[in-house]
């Protein structure tokens, strides 16, 4: 299977530890993390369409690491703010996120291609508002969003999480795979578990 979306929201290991690397509250006290390396060597050019558009979810703090992805995986960007998640509390308020500087509030996916793949819509909106839910759960509406710019073409989620969306093939270690992705090893990818409940 060739896939014309490539939808992925990698669990990013974060170089300063005082971001989200460390302690109750950050990425790798909530699930496995994979550096940048481990990331780069999954071999998705093998499994993307000759057409194809790349939806990656990325860290502000790290857009260097997000092109790195960008490029290994044989895709060239079109834009670092294809989707913007404007994050709220479950009361609807302004979320109050981390930050050195000021707080973040946002989340962004960028955008990026192989070949000319077709746009189906221009219609679509960047903003998405929506509530902050478990740790790093990204908000559902974006799937919809991709479909509607892209068409009904097939479609991956990597590093998926249960429920399994309707229309998607899947893949990561939390749900059962549609399809096998090489490039690195069982124990490259558990080797910093922090839960039993895995999410990459």
């Amino acid at each position: 299977m060739k896939y014309s979306v490539i939808y992925a929201d990698p669990p990013w290991e974060f170089r300063n530890k005082k971001t989200g690397g460390s302690g109750q509250s950050g990425s790798e006290a909530q699930y496995s993390v994979m550096s940048v390396s481990e990331v780069c060597a999954l071999n998705v050019r093998a499994i993307s369409a000759n057409d194809s558009f790349l939806f990656l979810w990325w860290v502000a703090s790290q857009p260097g690491e997000a092109l790195r992805v960008v490029s290994s995986w044989g895709f060239r960007l079109c834009t670092m703010t294809g989707f913007s998640w404007i994050k709220k509390t479950i009361t609807g308020k302004d979320a109050f996120g981390m930050g050195f500087y000021t707080r973040q509030q946002q989340e962004h996916v960028l955008i990026a291609r192989r070949g000319i793949p077709a746009v189906l819509s221009h219609s679509v909106r960047q903003n998405v508002r929506a509530r902050v839910r478990e740790h790093s759960r990204k908000p559902d509406e974006v799937r919809g969003r991709i479909i509607e710019l892209c068409g009904d073409v097939p479609r991956l989620e990597m590093f998926a999480r249960p429920p399994v969306p309707d229309g998607w093939d899947v893949w990561g270690n939390a749900v059962n795979n549609s399809v096998e992705i090489m490039g690195v090893t069982k124990t490259a990818v558990v080797r910093k578990i922090r839960k039993k409940t895995l999410r990459t």
